[in-house]
């Protein structure tokens, strides 16, 4: 199961050392929420991909790949995907506004 979100982001121009913080913070995030859910060795597969395009207004695309172990049966895979890349996005929102207005630290 997974979850993918793609949406364009108007920020100023970002040096390619802040969009590879971007793409660190977006998938940390993602990958905290789904770990904050399910022990480390219920997860069979967790696979986390953020790419950005452009520079202007960016592109952001968010995709979590995520299997648990079959003794799992309470937890719906796809919403808890689901739920990884809107986090994933909320922490790559949240990083861009402080790189913007970094007095809001």
């Amino acid at each position: 199961m997974f979850g993918e979100k793609v949406e364009e982001i108007g920020v100023p121009e970002l040096l390619p050392s802040r969009i590879e913080e971007l793409c660190a913070v977006a998938e940390e995030a993602a990958r905290q929420h789904i770990l904050s859910r399910v022990p480390a060795k219920l997860v069979e597969n967790l696979d986390v991909t953020v790419e950005v395009e452009g520079s202007g207004p960016l592109t952001l695309a968010v995709e979590v790949e995520l299997s648990l172990s079959p003794t799992i049966h309470d937890i719906n895979v796809e919403k808890l995907a689901e739920e990884a890349v809107k986090e994933a996005f909320a922490s790559a929102e949240n990083y861009l506004r402080e790189l913007m207005c970094p007095t809001r630290k």
